[in-house]
């Protein structure tokens, strides 16, 4: 009999006992809001602002409501302006033009490569069509970013990080968000930390924080952020800078913290099972594993692999075969987005041309989460699903 896999694939492992307690404490003071404490008290979005810059090596964060909303803020904050041109990955998820589309700009696709990155050829030939980059290091792939920083570089390109997928992850040991202007994480429930939303914003540009801290509605209460510029940066900024609220809250601050601190052990075990299913699809005829430089320090908190040049029927086949055996494949190809995966053609705010090269590695990209209640077992079970039914239907012609 065929096996089959029972777990859930949406299970995420429960919040820290310490920051359940860490909630209670703050529910039970009903102080909620980031800028209501008490006389010496510390709120715990600050807390969590000065813990995440140490972490990464950063000058100034701030806590906000979603990744999405760090990165329109960050659009915003280096000074793009309605009708700007921004460049962007081609694969990447719907919140990243949706933060372009957010502030009024206009997005401009740069090819994906079989590797899953961005294409620095293609990064090249269109570096001169806008002065910032919004960078998505999408499903956790870092390009090259001593070479993609050069080219920016090169070309007085600012460079904006989404990390939603990169949390804990680097490049030649360097944190992943500290090598552009501003870096912007997620803390959504499948991200690396859990809040359920939520997101954080990084620089060392004292003028580039300031303008974040007043557009995520700080009113002149900006002093209170310890880990923010200093006083002077907001001389001229807090009569320029829109109001558009979005702060974190201290309920959500308190449960992150303490995960944060957790975060390198959590990184550890989710890149244990990423390559227990890496091991167990290497040599499928067919599939093509993504090979990982070494450069790169990973978190495997999903997996990718390609079916290239398969037929659409085809790759739909697989993934019904293997949800029949429990495990939940996604595929980047459909012409139509489903659930979380869209593509740059599926976003019809954007008149974007055709991109043949992308358009291939697109269609043949499967993607799946690990979550941490999986097992090692579990992993390596999954893995043998998805050889065998990749398997059968190869052989049946692709």
């Amino acid at each position: 009999m065929s096996e089959v896999f029972t777990g859930s694939f949406t299970q995420q492992e429960p919040i820290p006992e310490e920051g359940i307690e860490a909630a209670i404490t703050v529910m039970r003071s009903g102080r909620l809001h980031r800028y209501n404490t008490a006389p010496d008290e510390l709120a715990e979005t600050v807390l969590l602002e000065q813990e995440f810059a140490r972490m990464v090596g950063k000058k100034y964060c701030l806590a906000v409501a979603s990744g999405g909303y760090a990165m329109a803020t960050a659009l915003r904050a280096v000074g793009v302006k309605p009708g700007d041109r921004v460049l962007t990955n081609t694969f990447t998820l719907a919140p990243v033009p949706g933060a372009i589309a957010a502030v009024g700009a206009v997005p401009v696709f740069v090819g994906v490569t079989d590797q899953l990155v961005i294409d620095l050829e293609d990064l090249g030939a269109k570096v001169d069509q806008s002065d910032v980059l919004l960078l998505s290091h999408m499903r956790g792939h870092l390009a090259d970013m001593d070479a993609l920083m050069a080219i920016c570089d090169a070309a007085g390109v600012t460079v904006i990080e989404d990390c939603a997928h990169t949390m804990g992850a680097a490049w030649k040991g360097v944190a992943s968000g500290t090598q552009g202007r501003v870096g912007c994480y997620s803390c959504q429930t499948y991200k690396h930390v859990n809040s359920g939303e939520g997101g954080l914003f990084v620089t060392d540009d004292a003028v580039v924080a300031a303008r974040a801290v007043i557009l995520s509605g700080s009113y002149m209460l900006y002093e209170r952020h310890l880990a923010g510029p200093p006083a002077e940066a907001f001389e001229n900024i807090r009569y320029e800078m829109p109001n558009i609220s979005g702060r974190m809250d201290n309920l959500r601050a308190a449960i992150l913290r303490p995960q944060l601190r957790a975060l390198n052990e959590q990184c550890a075990r989710w890149n244990a099972r990423y390559f227990e299913i890496e091991k167990g699809l290497r040599n499928t005829p067919g599939l093509t594993v993504i090979e990982r430089p070494e450069e790169e320090s990973i978190v495997g908190s999903s997996i990718q692999f390609l079916l290239t040049d398969w037929s659409e029927a085809a790759v739909r086949d697989v993934i019904a075969r293997c949800a029949q055996r429990g495990v939940e494949l996604k595929w980047f190809g459909g012409a139509e987005p489903h659930g979380f995966t869209s593509r740059y053609d599926s976003w019809r705010y954007v008149d974007a041309p055709r991109m043949p090269a992308s358009d291939r590695v697109l269609a043949g990209i499967v993607d799946m989460r690990v979550p941490l209640t999986f097992s090692l077992e579990d992993c390596a079970l999954i893995a043998r699903i998805i050889k065998a039914e990749v398997g059968t239907v190869y052989q049946g012609g692709v």
